[in-house]
């Protein structure tokens, strides 16, 4: 069996002084860098003026991770960047991956249906703006340790910033911690680690200032500007205000950004009255300064919570419809839907050995690309009354084998999903017509990892769980095709307790790291 394999104990036993001195370096670093979040409001108590900022949730050591599946990951990106412009494109395709689904999914049909209304008028930007990132962790068989994609994030895709900052927290305690420890002196692999550069909030910008080139100059002779749609009272903040610092320094000429809460957008946004429909942005501290909108890039707006009402809906549609580029436009947005991962995934019922007909779709079925993609696919079925449906339906229901699956919903973001025994549960809460609105994907198995986690001033020492994100930039067309912008943008690296179900670090469950990349022996 293959295992991953470090030189001397890892990560190193802290006495309790060690551990003292380890956690205020950490503690002291990361507010000083900006590896941060505001508090939660059990921490942050009255703070009604948003003074408080807090150490994000991180482990003391970087984890160690396959090399062999790290490059692999990084590889393939550029790959999955393309295929998924390329479903964005395919209105047919799309049409039927919400058929599967909306019936039982309220959140898909609104999102379709902006869609719909856009197409009818006409849209009037062919260009659109992907910001991924492809989720994965390390499955362990009785043969190899290989990548095995969790989900692939086509809106939101966070951490860019702060991921960069782990990097070099850990790089900044691999020079001048670690070797002060006592176990330094016996061969610790603390004191010899192999950790690779990460400029993930650069890459993500180079990908958001290629949509600002592209847009051009404003033909009404205002001034052109990016706009980050934000949720209010985002904690996560400090992980965007990086991206939005890279970009704003990035290339000769500066690009204006600003953050607008996405409750505020017909507040503050308009449409030109002309054929081109402009996104105009009236500054709110001085509205004698209007922009006009050449990119909007959604960090809000990915689940059922942001659109509370009517009115909010009308304001993507007024996002959706205007000039501005979109990262990511709703067609975008509906391919990352757990549903598509699932058809890309799962081959012929006739022939179960073949390349699933929705991957052949898009991708040669015989390139090397497509076999690469492959092999990062796991068992992902649906749960509607298909032969493979009807299968799924009966692991999903069983008390015994529902253990090996996890049930997840067409959403973004961390705790929609159902593990385990959960799944019979919430089936039983749902009428079987709307089963066909989840998928049910066979829980990947990692292999055995510890590490130290330091969250609200506490350290967790004990196993962890690592999931792996690479982060991807594209610009399209979206009538011709044409791929003007395709790159590899940085990765994410988050840890979670081997107890923990959930992983995501905005919801509370899992934590920053960074990878110490590791031969793997067997």
């Amino acid at each position: 069996m293959s295992s991953i394999t470090t030189q001397g104990s890892y990560p190193p036993v802290l006495q309790d002084a060690e551990k003292e001195r380890l956690v205020q370096v950490v503690k002291d670093w990361t507010v000083a860098h900006g590896l941060t979040v505001r508090p939660p409001p059990a921490i942050a108590g009255n703070d009604t003026e948003g003074i408080l900022a807090t150490s994000a949730p991180v482990t003391l050591f970087p984890s160690p991770f396959p090399k062999s599946c790290f490059e692999e990951a990084k590889a393939i990106q550029t790959t999955y960047n393309e295929l998924y412009a390329l479903i964005s494109q395919d209105e047919e395709f799309l049409t039927e991956m919400v058929k599967e689904v909306a019936g039982g999914d309220e959140f898909i049909a609104n999102l379709w249906n902006v869609h719909l209304r856009v197409k009818k008028e006409g849209y009037v930007q062919n260009l659109a703006l992907g910001l991924f990132r492809s989720d994965y962790m390390v499955h362990q068989d009785d043969a190899s340790l290989q990548i095995k994609q969790v989900e692939f994030n086509t809106i939101a895709s966070s951490f860019g910033g702060l991921s960069t900052q782990t990097s070099l927290l850990h790089k900044h305690l691999a020079q001048h911690e670690y070797p002060l420890l006592s176990s330094s002196s016996s061969g610790s692999a603390a004191t010899n680690l192999d950790l690779p550069s990460n400029d993930s909030a650069a890459g993500l910008a180079a990908g958001l200032r290629a949509a600002f080139d592209a847009y051009g100059p404003s033909t009404l002779g205002h001034p052109t500007c990016v706009l980050f749609l934000t949720q209010s009272g985002e904690r996560n903040v400090f992980d965007q205000r990086h991206l939005e610092y890279a970009l704003s320094s990035s290339g000769p000429n500066k690009v204006p950004v600003f953050r607008l809460p996405f409750s505020d957008i017909l507040t503050h946004t308009t449409l030109a009255s002309t054929p081109t429909r402009q996104l105009l942005y009236t500054l709110p501290s001085n509205p004698s300064l209007v922009f006009e909108v050449a990119v909007v890039y959604l960090r809000a707006g990915y689940g059922p919570g942001d659109y509370p009402s009517q009115e909010a809906w009308e304001a993507r549609y007024q996002i959706e419809r205007s000039n501005a580029v979109c990262c990511p436009t709703v067609l975008t947005q509906l391919a990352g839907m757990k549903k598509v991962q699932q058809v890309l995934a799962t081959p012929e019922e006739s022939n179960t050995n073949s390349v699933p007909s929705a991957l052949a779709r898009f991708m040669p079925p015989t390139s090397e690309k497509t076999h690469r993609l492959l092999k990062t696919f796991t068992n992902i079925y649906p749960l509607d009354t298909s032969a493979s449906g009807l299968h799924a339906r009966s692991l999903a229901t069983s008390p015994t084998q529902c253990q090996k699956y996890v049930m997840k919903p067409q959403r973004e973001g961390g705790g929609n999903n159902f593990y385990r025994s959960a799944i019979p549960e919430q089936l039983a809460k749902i009428p079987e017509e709307h089963w066909n609105s989840f998928i049910l994907m066979e829980i990947i198995e990692p292999p055995a990892l510890a590490n130290s986690i330091l969250r609200n001033g506490k350290v967790e020492v004990g196993g962890v769980i690592c999931e792996l994100g690479v982060y991807g930039t594209c610009l399209w067309n979206q009538s011709s095709g044409e791929i003007k912008f395709n790159e590899e943008a940085g990765y994410l690296l988050r840890t979670k307790g081997d107890k923990s179900e959930e992983g995501g670090v905005a919801a509370g469950y899992g934590c920053m790291d960074s990878v110490a990349l590791v031969r793997v022996e067997g």
